[in-house]
């Protein structure tokens, strides 16, 4: 026994230096911690006081190159052309959405290209209106969510059911295209010229024509053809039958009538009546002069190329771009340019004096 005790005193003095390594370990990870945060906040400080110093020691020249910037950037404001704007909704049909788009980009080019002539002729303008067109944009119109979860239902009846549950709501609507889901668009028109927009809509109507729309509003006017067709025929058929219910209806009258007469007479009286069914043939004609009512209704509403749902405005609103805050932007840069001039200054003079 008095072997073991100096064994378990050993190992109580070992597991204590453990705890206390571990300890220290612990206190010296902390303090390592909480230097290394301390040396990025006293960086920080050093760092603003050190900028601080730098501007109060050129504020003179700071404050001058500032307003010399701002006097100078309001200068170019001013000479810079006004730039108007405004849009129109329109909601194409028979897919002349397509050609819509692709006669933006076309007026763009000319724009870019500067051929004011061609422009002019597409818009029955003259060249020196259409030298104040600055571009066009198209946007997809205003929709409402239940708008866009039809599409998006629509969307996923097209695809393959594993492919559909890998795509959610969300990413349909942030992935769509231009070309995909809208029903009515935007067009923006950008003109140094604040009155010039009511002269652009003709030209802009004539861009959704084209020979893929023709054919497809020519095929579904035949189609409506065949279906107006098809519903006179059974509306004709269902006359028919009523014609011949009704002249078996007048025959049982007859007959109803001379049997009541020969009761009379001592014979017994005998009261038949054919089954027709006049009602549901009235019902079916009601659902088929319905159909007939929704194609022509189809035909008349859908019988051009687009409609505007929103014109231009007679005069646009001014356009407020980046060139419209240059009284702001150039002292910010005029600022920024002697920070760097400061800073390469110091950089070189570091440089120079490295090896002292």
């Amino acid at each position: 026994m008095s072997n073991n005790l100096p064994e378990q005193n050993n190992r109580n003095q070992s597991d204590e230096i453990d705890l206390v390594l571990i300890f220290n370990l612990i206190g010296n990870a902390f303090s390592r911690l909480f230097g290394f945060i301390g040396g990025i906040f006293k960086a920080i400080f050093s760092t603003m006081v050190y900028a601080l110093k730098a501007i109060i020691l050129n504020l003179k020249i700071i404050v001058i190159t500032v307003v010399i910037a701002g006097v100078l950037g309001y200068g170019v404001q001013k000479t810079l052309p006004s730039v108007y704007t405004t849009f129109m909704l329109v909601k194409p049909y028979f897919d002349s959405k397509y050609q819509l788009i692709t006669n933006i980009g076309y007026f763009n080019a000319l724009i870019s290209t500067q051929d004011y002539e061609t422009l002019s002729s597409v818009f029955e303008i003259s060249e020196d209106e259409a030298r104040k067109i600055s571009r066009f944009e198209i946007y997809p119109g205003p929709e409402t969510e239940n708008e866009r979860i039809i599409q998006y239902d629509e969307f996923l009846k097209q695809i393959d059911s594993v492919r559909a549950q890998e795509i959610s709501f969300d990413e349909y609507i942030e992935n769509r295209s231009i070309y995909s889901g809208s029903v009515l668009y935007e067009i923006h028109v950008f003109s140094k010229k604040k009155n010039i927009f009511k002269s652009l809509e003709k030209g802009l109507n004539s861009s959704f024509e084209n020979t893929y729309s023709k054919k497809k509003m020519l095929k579904r006017d035949s189609l409506i053809n065949i279906q107006r067709n098809t519903l006179r025929e059974q509306i004709g058929v269902i006359d028919s039958l009523q014609k011949v219910y009704i002249s078996v209806l007048q025959e049982e009258s007859k007959t109803t009538k001379a049997k009541l007469n020969m009761g009379e007479s001592g014979f017994p009286m005998v009261n038949e009546k054919s089954q027709t069914r006049e009602y549901d043939l009235l019902k079916e004609k009601i659902k088929l002069q319905n159909e007939l009512k929704e194609l022509d209704e189809q035909q008349t509403e859908e019988n051009t190329f687009f409609d505007v749902v929103s014109g231009f405005q007679e005069v646009g609103n001014e356009y407020l771009s980046w060139k419209s805050y240059l009284m702001f932007i150039f002292p910010v840069l005029a600022f920024l340019l002697l920070c760097l001039i400061y800073l390469t200054g110091k950089i070189i003079k570091f440089v120079k004096n490295y090896d002292e």
